[in-house]
């Protein structure tokens, strides 16, 4: 067994120590001492190598106990910053955050309808930069998440109708053009599916789709812990999916079929409501009224089950998934009451008894899974990370020692 070389052990110990500091925040040099395996004395020389360095830097002190107080490590977040923005056809929402993950500032902006979206995209990104003290090409690195996916023939954007202003040009590269940095644009759901690998319910699961009910149907298909783009980046588009509408109540919809998106628009939510006697301005309020409506709003939730479980089983036909991850505002609006009566429906059309389960993580999903997909991209540039860091740490690397 060959042994490996000093400066080598050494680059592997710090790529571990620079990485118990980002997933644990900031630690005392005994604590990192503990979760990196290394000798108090190894550990004290690995803490001057990275301060002289400039990659780690003193945080504070930790009171407490009768001793005295010790003093807090931390990677130095200001060696990169990156942005994660959450496009959507209204607005655009952006977090500037430094290399250590603490966001420093967020932006929200409308966008215009079709014309102007990259002027006002750049200038919203400008603002929330210049609110941290940065400018663009500053960044190290930007995650756009948006409905629709983009070719990664040609870096057009497809299956984006309610994007019109973003289609027939290569959105990644005029991004970077315009922003001076290195820019990724991923699809939200997909972004979403990330997060909840990261921090929900997906941490421990290979396989699974993640289901946005809601405008803009969209799934995200994680298959062997790795997300299925398709041939196209399409993978996972499944708004234009034909489906039978198999809702009790009459909307006047043609029963023979249409698309996932049109029966789970909020206008056809709203519609589906109504002839259930439910008054609403969009579909999660529907949603909302029909729980609190108790037993009188159960049949318009029934419906609205059939419609979301109907498209459902066309993916688990196809994927057999470990589990499905329902997110969204109709979604989380709906909780459990919804999840469970879409589960029940699913059993009477597949034969796969998959888990449907609520994303865990909610609020700002798309926005949070870009960035840590940013994060990635720019701890892997700085420190040699993998972009994937998800097994625990195994313990030092000494000479002679396996790897």
């Amino acid at each position: 067994m060959r042994a490996g070389s000093p400066r080598l052990l050494r680059e592997i110990n710090d790529r571990a120590a620079i990485e118990a500091l980002l997933r644990n925040g900031p630690l005392t040099r005994s604590e990192l001492e503990g979760l990196i395996g290394l000798s108090k004395p190894a550990t004290a020389q690995l803490l001057t190598r990275l301060e002289d360095a400039g990659t780690v830097v003193r945080n504070g002190l930790r009171g407490g106990g009768r001793g005295p107080r010790a003093q807090l490590w931390s990677v130095n977040g200001a060696l990169a910053h990156i942005a994660a923005v959450d496009l959507t056809p209204e607005t655009v929402d952006i977090a500037i955050a430094d290399i250590s993950g603490a966001v420093l500032t967020e932006h929200k902006a409308p966008m215009p309808v079709k014309h102007g979206v990259l002027e006002a995209f750049v200038s919203a990104v400008g603002k929330a930069c210049g609110q941290a003290g940065l400018s663009a090409d500053q960044l190290l690195h930007v995650v756009v998440g948006c409905p629709g996916a983009v070719n990664p023939a040609n870096g057009e954007l497809a299956y984006a109708p309610h994007l019109p202003g973003w289609n027939g040009f290569d959105v990644p590269g005029r991004l970077r053009e315009q922003l001076a940095t290195s820019v990724s644009v991923e699809n939200d759901v997909n972004l979403v599916a990330l997060e909840e690998m990261v921090a929900g319910r997906a941490t421990q699961v290979n396989d699974f789709v993640v289901i946005w009910p809601a405008d803009l149907v969209g799934a995200a298909v994680v298959v062997n812990g790795s997300l299925l783009r398709g041939a196209s980046g399409g993978a996972g588009e499944i708004d234009g999916l034909m489906i039978p509408d198999r809702a009790a109540a009459d909307t006047d919809t043609d029963r023979s079929g249409g698309t996932f998106g049109e029966l789970l628009s909020s206008t056809a939510i709203c519609r589906l409501a109504r002839a259930h006697g439910l008054a609403a301005r969009n579909g999660h309020g529907a949603v909302r009224k029909a729980l609190a409506a108790g037993p009188a709003g159960r049949e318009f939730m029934v419906d609205l089950a059939k419609r979301i479980a109907t498209g459902v089983a066309s993916v688990v036909a196809v994927l057999d998934p470990e589990l499905i991850l329902l997110s969204g505002d109709i979604a989380q609006a709906g909780g459990t009451t919804l999840n469970d009566l879409v589960a029940a429906e699913l059993r009477q059309l597949v034969v796969p008894r998959t888990p449907i389960q609520l994303a865990l993580v909610t609020g700002k999903p798309v926005r949070s899974g870009a960035l840590h997909s940013a994060l990635a991209v720019a701890r892997e540039q700085v420190f040699g990370l993998p972009a994937a860091t998800t097994a625990p740490f195994r313990g030092p690397v000494v000479a002679g020692s396996p790897r």
